[in-house]
Formats: structure tokens, sequence, C-alpha cells
């Protein structure tokens, strides 16, 4: 594992320094009988809280290509601490005049496709080629516990251990399309940070899509062919979206449902409306083992972000994207807030008793939450 593994970082609250070394120690090798632990002897070896970074120290790391301070960095921006959003919005600020040279490729599919040995196929030939690679791995939260499995670096263990690689995952934390909230300002610290292709690999459960559609160049729809109807449960808003359909796992005996099976998502595509100019979405195949179709794959990626920034598109996009972020965040914030309101927080487990009863409109309760909130707040004034 790369000294950028999650679970090292400065907010993470890991021990570190000397201390970290003698428990390790100690649980390695073990304490005789009779003989004084070695940290018995140091009283003033306190167990300390980690130093956090300041923001110059943040923005210093990022530009130099510091793997650990980028884990850092992120890990400050997924910090749900108020003082630690404040920091993050510094850095940022920081940090935006150095974003935007990456291409930004979304990858989504249904569960199974392959979406993560998918990534490494590509992710292992673009760095063979001289790229540097960044992928946001969005790792399903659990609703009743909220915990999440993020096992991508296991996954991807080829990625993991590439110098020029760097695998984060996230919880999506029941984000709308399976989309961590904070993936945006991730993507441009990775920007930021020297790498020329940022991935986000969605949860890819069937939700909207359009949240990662909204932060992307390029959406590839990863689908599988031999598994009973082709077309069937693919919606057509998600079909809209891709930019380009992959039919993954085309090796062996499934190369000749591989192909029928893109005969057939030719002919879907040929039906539907695309927005952007100059450019049909093709159906590719391809095999994550094998690599066959992966080179075929970047070439249109290249070709299509060549049309999209000569015609003005990709600019155009970019800017119709910013704008969705903010209003995005705008929204976000607003709903935090609202739910952290103390009167609030008081009224919402009775109303909402009354409404799943009956005994309560819907409408009339949210307008009593409503006034309790803007009301106490224009008071604040």
């Amino acid at each position: 594992m790369h000294s950028d593994d999650i679970h090292s970082e400065a907010y993470s609250g890991a021990e570190t320094g000397e201390e970290g070394t003698a428990r390790g120690s100690k649980g390695r090798m073990g304490v005789r009988p009779g003989v004084e632990s070695p940290g018995s002897t140091a009283p003033s070896a306190k167990r300390r809280p980690p130093r956090e970074l300041t923001v110059d120290e943040h923005v210093a790391g990022i530009l130099s290509g510091d793997r650990v301070i980028l884990g850092k960095t992120i890990t400050l921006i997924e910090s749900l601490k108020a003082e630690h959003n404040r920091k993050a919005l510094a850095v940022m600020e920081q940090l935006l005049p150095h974003t935007g040279s990456a291409i930004r490729i979304g990858i989504t599919g249904v569960p199974g496709v392959g979406k993560s040995s998918f990534i490494e196929a590509l992710g292992s030939w673009l760095t063979e080629h001289g790229h540097r690679i960044a992928v946001l791995a969005i790792d399903p939260s659990s609703q009743l516990s909220n915990g999440s499995i993020m096992g991508d670096k296991t996954r991807m263990e080829k990625l993991s251990v590439d110098p020029n690689a760097f695998i984060r995952p996230s919880p999506s934390a029941g984000s709308l399309g399976g989309v961590a909230r904070k993936t945006r300002e991730a993507m441009l610290v990775c920007e930021a940070a020297g790498f020329d292709v940022v991935f986000v690999e969605t949860v890819g459960v069937g939700q909207s899509e359009t949240m990662v559609h909204s932060m992307v160049d390029f959406f590839l729809l990863l689908m599988l062919a031999g598994a009973g109807d082709s077309l069937q449960g693919i919606k057509r808003g998600i079909m809209e979206l891709a930019d380009a359909v992959a039919i993954n796992k085309a090796d062996g005996d499934n190369i000749i449902h591989a192909k029928r099976a893109r005969s057939e998502y030719e002919g879907a595509l040929h039906l539907m409306k695309y927005p952007a100019p100059d450019w049909s979405p093709p159906v590719l195949t391809c095999s994550s083992i094998t690599r066959a179709g992966i080179a075929e794959i970047w070439e249109s990626i290249s070709e299509y972000r060549a049309r999209m920034t000569a015609n003005g598109w990709l600019e155009k996009k970019r800017r119709e994207q910013a704008l969705a972020w903010m209003h995005e965040s705008i929204r976000q914030a607003l709903q935090d807030r609202f739910r952290e309101h103390p009167g609030v927080a008081a009224q919402l487990p009775s109303l909402e008793r009354a409404v799943s009863t009956g005994e309560q409109p819907a409408l009339l309760a949210a307008q009593r939450l409503l006034e309790t909130f803007f009301d106490e707040e224009i008071s604040t004034l």
C-alpha cells in the first residue's frame, strides 16, 4: 500500500510518532516476563493528537504532488466539522487556478458489470502510456449503519501500488446517484496535484446518475452481454446521458453475445437525441481481463475531448456544471441548517408522527416547520 492510505491521514485520528512505533513493536514481539516495558520508562511520551496542517501547508503539498497531503486534504474536505469546512474552502480557493487541465470521466453501470476491473485495466494502460490518474471510487453506504465497505483498493490491486495512480474510496452517505457530497472538490484537488485523468466510479444502483454527469466531461456507461435481454431494465434517461457505451466482459464464449448486444445498443442510441454537437455516442466492446478494446475506448474519449474543445462545447459544459454546483451547494447547506435548527429539531419528531398517522396534512406540517425556521432566522438578523 502507498503512504496515501486513508488510515494514515491526520484527520482520521490514527496514532503516529514514537508511541505508535513502540506499540507496534510490542504487539509483534511481546513483552518478556520480568522485563520492564520500554514504554514505561518514557512517561513524557504521552498520546498526542496529530498536528493539523495549515492552509498554506495543504496548498503547497498538493501543488508539489505530495500524496500523503493529498489524502489529508480530501479527508479535510469530507469532514463534517465546521472549522474543517472553513479551512477546506480556503484551500480550495487557492487551488482553483491550478485546476481544469484534466479529463474528467464518469463510469457507471449496474452492480456486477465490472466497473472496478474496467477502471484498473484502462487506468493501468494509461499509466503505462505516461498518464497520471486519480480514481474517486464511491462506495455504497448502509442506510441503517451509515457504514461502507471501502474496498476499491483491494479490488484494484495493480493500480493501488502504481506510483502514477491515486485511489480514493469515499462513502456515498446516501447522496443522490451514489455520489459523495464532496466528490467535486476532491476531483479538483486531484487535478491541482497533477493528475491528468480523473475517474469517478459510481455505485450504479439505478438512482439518478445526473449527479455524476454534472461533474464530468465524459460519461461512460458499462453494460453486459449474455445476461438475458440486453436492453431490459436500462433506463432511457441513463442511455441519453452516455457519451459512449462499452460492453464489458467481451471475452471467451461471450464475444458473440457482446457483438450482438453492440448492434442492439447502436440501434437504441440511434433513436435518441444527443445534445452535444458533432458527436454520436459509439458502442464499443472490451475485456478487462484481456484488455481487448481498452485502447479503442481511450481513443474514443480522446476524440470526444478534441472535438468538444474545438467547437466550444466542453467549455460551455463546464461553465454550466459550475453554476449547477453552486446551486446544489446552496440547497444542501440550507437543508443542513434547517435540520440543525433547534426549533425545527424540537417539532420534527411529533410532526412526522402526525403526518404518518394521517392526523395532519404533509403540506401543513412542512409549512409550520418552515415558519419556525424562517421566523427565528429573521429575528436573529
